[in-house]
């Protein structure tokens, strides 16, 4: 497709991690997007029409150029371990996300698509899950043209982060495969990648919410 065609430019947060590295070469490679700004922490490998933007998300400005994009994707995500605390998890999985939400929001873009967790819910007893559906009622508030939330279940990769608890249930997850229903079964990478984008570059913006299960084999989403 010739590059007139290459419309969208789409922010990318969480471009470091499995599902968002999956994110950025599918991006990278989509005729529709003509740049994709991908905020990260350290710097990623240069590719064309790759705008990498090394920040402290801590120190987030509120007015900066590459805040105005069409489309956001968020595959922010980290572990209550890694993050230190109950409290420090909760400012990233859901502070973060609803913050970089917010001011693209302002900067005119119309669409987000976030990473989420299957069983999320605000309402729900287990902290993670709670802290995960915050995050989605956090982003429908801010009442985007359209969004879409992903839920995926367990995330089929070897990550380089050691994550002993979710590495034995993948291990059990590929060996029984056949045996669990498809709403539980573990999900690669590449196919959450691409419920998020078809959701960020939708040809008029909806909302929707992407369930596990609908990543093993198309079926309609929810509202």
């Amino acid at each position: 497709m010739a590059d007139a065609a290459r419309t969208f430019r789409l922010l990318l947060v969480g471009g470091t991690g499995e599902v968002g590295r999956a994110v950025l070469v599918q991006a990278l490679a989509d005729a529709r997007i003509g740049e994709v700004v991908a905020l990260t922490r350290r710097p990623l490998p240069a590719a064309a029409r790759l705008n990498n933007i090394v920040v402290d998300f801590n120190k987030l400005p509120e007015q900066a150029s590459w805040w105005a994009v069409d489309a956001v994707v968020c595959t922010l995500g980290t572990t209550q371990r890694a993050a230190g605390s109950k409290e420090q998890f909760a400012a990233v999985d859901r502070d973060l996300a609803l913050r970089i939400g917010r001011l693209a929001r302002a900067a005119g873009a119309t669409r987000f698509a976030l990473n989420s967790s299957l069983e999320a819910d605000a309402r729900s007893a287990n902290f993670y899950l709670r802290t995960k559906g915050e995050a989605e009622d956090a982003i429908r508030e801010l009442a985007y043209p359209g969004y879409t939330i992903v839920r995926p279940s367990l995330i089929d990769a070897d990550r380089v982060e050691k994550r002993p608890g979710e590495r034995l249930a993948l291990t059990f997850a590929r060996a029984l495969r056949p045996l669990i229903p498809r709403r539980w079964r573990a999900v690669a990478p590449a196919a959450i990648a691409r419920a998020l984008l078809d959701g960020a570059l939708a040809a008029s913006p909806q909302s929707r919410v992407v369930e596990s299960e609908d990543l093993h084999s198309p079926r309609p989403a929810t509202a």
